[in-house]
């Protein structure tokens, strides 16, 4: 049987929760204490603006942006209504300009939080979390978790959920019930009738927009909703956090008190339980199989694609062994990282190419089995034609990445830049342009990234020569480390004079300490080292690449300048 433990990190600036199956991260939420997440929250809002054609409202609620409402989230789910055809055929003739106006208050709650660009989104079908219950006061309607498999339990579930459902309201029954007494269950209706009794009242008292009711932070969302008899200990190293789960414990499940764990080490818990440097593997590109496979995860805005490659495992028996026993180590591998990193949409995995319709059984058999243990939704919908496989992940909330990364400030996210001899292609248009239009000049200086000066000078300076026959005039490069790979910066324009008294890096007499990079490619006696792209030629270096050597300039010239060891 799988251990399951729980691992939390109280910090003063957020609270991180990990859970680990049999000692390996599975899943990790982190909620920044002072920015918590909104998604449950209910509200009071106000209809900003109805748009017929998208079939979809703004609700100004309060926040910094309008919050987005499909009229799907307006009418009771397809999967409550008893005439189901008929009722939805209606249903679809319906605009939302004849349910909603501008002005309009109404009562949401936050389903989906805002990602990127895009508000939240949110639905007017009001469900109350409990222990083992979730209360939906606009359905009438009883659910049963699906992961309670027995179909006795169930059914003594569903009769006990009749029982106490309050009139023209819904239940759903959650895992946690399982086993549990009448009087228990019962307890936690009761908790929810009174809540949403304190709501009512909120939203009859508040002006809109308005919050009128806040969902648990976190810790105590996890205790609510994952801390359960199938979790063997849950650890947290904050005293005051510890005290507060105790005293929680003690009103919903006091047997599972004892499972709770002050973590008390000079290790950070984290490290202690090897989470740091898993969390650190989630946001790599690349992720490595125990066989020597790999797999590679790549996210955009429409879908995630993830592709499986055989790497260094070359098999025992055959290839196509070979390549079965990759696929289902990547499908299992696959359905956790999908739960780490929190990937919700469309998703495509090309496993490596199996001829054999067994083989391809299996490893969808195997994806699905591990898929299981997936508390958010999915659909998986099987091999397409072109042998790839399709699947979707409801997607709620910020993956991983969006929570612990930003955009890159130099590739806007592309993750690629300019290569350093396209960059010198750009430079060439540039210097045309800006000579073109000041003939009257002399020379020019252009400060760009010094990997980008290296080539635009070229070996020996010919590279740079041969613009400066081309203009008719004098072109100084720079290097500078500080600007972005892809900036091209105008420094200065006049007199020749002039423009080499700003250019030139180094100074005839000054003494610098370098590396040595590169034997000189005429002149095996010397080295050649850098300076923001500027050459130094270090007379009898060459045998000293890679080591760092103090030197004395003697010489500058426009494109290269000439040194000694000291």
């Amino acid at each position: 049987m799988m251990s399951k433990e729980i691992a939390v990190d109280a910090d003063r600036e957020q609270t991180r929760v990990a859970l680990l199956e049999d000692g390996r991260l599975a899943e990790i939420y982190i909620e920044k204490n002072y920015n918590q997440r909104i998604v449950g929250n209910i509200y009071k809002g106000r209809v900003a603006n109805v748009l017929p054609g998208m079939q979809a409202a703004f609700i100004d609620i309060g926040l910094e942006k309008n919050a987005f409402l499909y009229i799907d989230d307006i009418f009771p789910d397809k999967n409550t209504l008893e005439e189901e055809e008929e009722i939805i055929e209606n249903l679809k003739k319906i605009s939302i300009k004849d349910v909603l106006r501008v002005g309009q208050e109404i009562t949401v709650q936050i389903v989906k939080e805002p990602i990127g660009t895009k508000g939240a989104r949110v639905s007017t079908h009001i469900t109350i979390p409990g222990r083992y219950l979730v209360l939906m006061p606009t359905v009438d309607y009883i659910g049963i978790s699906r992961r309670i498999e027995s179909e006795r339990e169930r059914s003594r579930l569903k009769a006990l959920a009749e029982e106490i459902k309050p009139p023209n309201m819904g239940l759903i029954v959650r895992t946690v019930a399982e086993g549990k007494n009448r009087e228990e269950i019962i307890h936690d209706m009761d908790f929810l009738l009174k809540l949403w009794k304190k709501i009512q009242v909120k939203k009859k008292t508040a002006a809109a927009p308005r919050l009128i009711h806040k969902d648990l932070n976190l810790l105590f969302r996890i205790i609510r909703d994952l801390f359960s008899k199938e979790i063997d200990k849950l650890y947290i190293n904050n005293r005051h956090e510890y005290e507060k789960v105790l005293e929680l414990l003690d009103f919903i499940s006091p047997q599972l008190k004892e499972r709770v764990v002050l973590f008390q080490h000079e290790k950070d818990i984290f490290d202690y339980f090897n989470i740091e440097s898993e969390i650190e593997k989630a946001l790599n590109r690349k992720v490595w199989l125990k066989c020597g496979g790999y797999i590679v995860i790549d996210q955009t805005e429409a879908l995630t694609s993830i592709d499986v490659n055989t790497g260094k495992f070359v098999g025992n028996i055959d290839l196509e062994d070979t390549v079965l026993k990759t696929n289902l180590e990547a499908a299992r591998e696959i359905a956790r990282q999908l739960r780490l990193r929190d990937i919700g949409g469309i998703i495509i995995i090309d496993f490596i190419d199996m001829s054999s319709q067994e083989h391809q059984n299996m490893v969808i058999d195997a994806l699905e089995e591990e898929l299981k243990k997936d508390k958010t939704k999915t659909h998986l919908l099987g091999l397409t034609k072109l042998g790839l496989v399709e699947m979707t992940r409801k997607k709620v909330k910020q993956g991983l990445d969006e929570v612990l990364q930003k955009t890159c400030p130099y590739c806007d996210g592309k993750g690629r830049i300019l290569s350093e001899e396209t960059m010198s292609k750009k430079v060439e248009n540039e210097l045309k342009y800006v000579i073109s239009t000041n003939n009257h000049i002399e020379a020019v200086l252009v400060e760009v990234h010094p990997n980008v000066a290296a080539v635009v000078i070229g070996s020996g300076g010919n590279h740079l020569n041969q613009l400066e026959e081309e203009y008719n005039k004098s072109i100084f490069i720079k290097g500078n480390s500080d600007l972005h790979p892809e900036e091209i910066r105008i420094k200065a324009m006049g007199s020749r004079e002039k423009i080499q008294s700003l250019a030139l890096p180094v100074q005839e007499g000054q003494i610098l300490e370098v590396t040595v990079e590169e034997t000189h490619i005429s002149n095996s006696k010397d080295g050649i080292a850098r300076i923001e792209g500027y050459v130094v030629n270090i007379e009898n270096a060459g045998d000293m690449v890679g080591r760092r050597v103090k030197i004395q300039i003697y010489k500058t010239f426009r494109t290269y300048s000439k040194a000694r060891m000291i």
